[in-house]
This record gives C-alpha cells, sequence and structure tokens, in this order.
C-alpha cells in the first residue's frame, strides 16, 4: 500500500511537471546573412519589426523567434532545407512529432516596400493561425 501510494505522488508530481513547463507552438526562423554596415542596420531594423510584431501578437509561450545566420556551418542543413537567403523568414510548428512550415518572406518583402505595420501584423497572424 505505501508503495503504491508513493508511486501515485511520484506520478502526480511527474504530471505537474509537465504542466508547469512553457509550451512552444510556433518558431519562427530570421535568416540572416553577413552584410555590409548600412545593409546591416537595415536588416537589424527589420528583423526588430518582425520580432516585436510577433510577440504583440502572440504570447511569448506559443512562440519562439530565432535568427540563424546563413553564414554559419551549423546552420548549414536549415539554410538548404528552406532554400532560405538573407531576410527569409519560415514559421515551423511541431506538434505531436509532425512538423509544418510556412514561408513568410513575401509578407516581409511586402512589408520592406510598404512599411505598414498593421498589415504586416495581419498577414503574419492569419499565415500562421492557418497553420492550426
Amino acid at each position: 500500500m505505501k508503495r503504491l501510494s508513493l508511486i501515485l505522488i511520484l506520478g502526480l508530481f511527474g504530471i505537474t511537471s509537465l504542466f508547469a513547463q512553457k509550451n512552444v507552438n510556433y518558431e519562427v526562423l530570421y535568416f540572416k546573412a553577413n552584410l555590409s554596415c548600412c545593409q546591416a542596420r537595415a536588416c537589424d531594423a527589420l528583423q526588430k519589426d518582425i520580432e516585436s510584431t510577433l510577440q504583440s501578437i502572440f504570447d511569448e509561450e506559443s512562440i519562439n523567434f530565432k535568427v540563424v545566420k546563413l553564414a554559419d556551418e551549423a546552420n548549414k542543413d536549415l539554410v538548404e532545407t528552406y532554400n532560405a537567403k538573407s531576410q527569409t523568414v519560415v514559421c515551423i510548428k511541431t506538434k505531436r512529432k509532425k512538423t509544418s512550415s510556412v514561408d513568410l518572406s513575401e509578407i516581409v518583402k511586402q512589408y520592406r516596400i510598404h512599411r505598414d505595420k498593421e498589415k504586416l501584423a495581419t498577414a503574419l497572424k492569419a499565415e500562421i493561425v492557418k497553420m492550426n
């Protein structure tokens, strides 16, 4: 009986610790090249705009924004998988060991041209929510 009680108590602690962990549903990859000074400032500004827009739409537990350096050898597989170039933006959703992705680069390109943050937020949210 004591053994069964101990197993139940340990099981409950295990279950509650699973619920306490942060659950990241989406990962957004922002691919970035080594650029000259002026281009790098523009790229950094674009990166910050995208990241802040995503954080304003989704809570921190559901989205993870990650910068991926194109020149870094450790990122070679990611670059090849998503055929990434500078300022390529991809959202990846993992659910029950299955992953799906959507390329958000066209939305980012339109934002670079028009600089409309409201349109950026609406378009990003629509594409990411479609992944459900």
